[in-house]
């Protein structure tokens, strides 16, 4: 594990984002632990959550022109994390802008329902939280298309590394088969486990690894 994976899990931890216990999910799942990125909500939290999405995407080697941050989430992740580009990385990101969406079309000024940087005849990352079911990014997809761009990938903070209710590949599987695009992240439930098990209870240990072998793809288990 890279430094930036383990200091954005250590302080994942300590500001509560990530948490332990039971959790009953939007699919209904009950899980063992819990993500909320909006717990980073401090100037060094902050700071530290764009120098690891930047440096995932650094390490990715993923060539685009514009970061997109579907709204509302995606938006101060893109702001902050377009400007760590281009300070840990002038020569090759100091030019990639960023945009998002509105969620109601301007009709008025400039209108439309972009903000930031256009899309048409550019190549995006898509930039998220967590990728559940996968259905924020579809609708990011639809808007770029809409815009005349092209998504060459997609970068989020959590892989939770488990399956859909619809599909036996894990949400981000699902999507980068669906539109043949590298899906990303920061850390995945694997990087959970192996970095944070010698500073969990072993009965929180047993819940994390009994729900991943219940619900993680057949290629992810064992």
């Amino acid at each position: 594990m890279q430094s930036f994976q383990s200091d954005f899990l250590d302080l994942a931890l300590e500001s509560k984002a990530l948490k332990f216990g039971s959790f009953t999910l939007k699919s209904g799942r009950q899980s063992p632990y819990f993500f909320n990125l909006g717990f980073f909500n401090t100037g060094k939290l902050l700071s530290t959550l764009a120098t690891s999405y930047a440096q995932a995407i650094i390490k990715s080697e993923l060539k685009f022109d514009v970061l997109f941050g579907p709204a509302y989430k995606g938006i101060p992740l893109a702001a902050i994390t377009v400007a760590k580009l281009a300070e840990l990385d002038p020569e090759n990101y100091s030019n990639v802008g960023y945009s998002f969406n509105r969620k109601e079309k301007k009709d008025h000024g400039e209108g439309g329902s972009i903000v930031g940087c256009a899309l048409e005849n550019k190549k995006i990352l898509i930039i998220d939280d967590v990728m559940t079911a996968g259905t924020a990014i579809n609708e990011a997809f639809e808007i770029i298309k809409a815009e005349k761009g092209e998504v060459v990938g997609c970068i989020i903070a959590l892989d939770r590394q488990e399956t859909t209710a619809s599909s036996d590949l894990s949400a981000t599987q699902a999507v980068s088969e669906r539109y043949g695009i590298p899906v990303i992240s920061i850390v995945s439930l694997s990087d959970i486990i192996n970095h944070l098990k010698e500073r969990i209870s072993k009965e929180e240990l047993a819940s994390i690894e009994g729900y991943r072998k219940t619900y993680a793809p057949k290629n992810l288990q064992g």
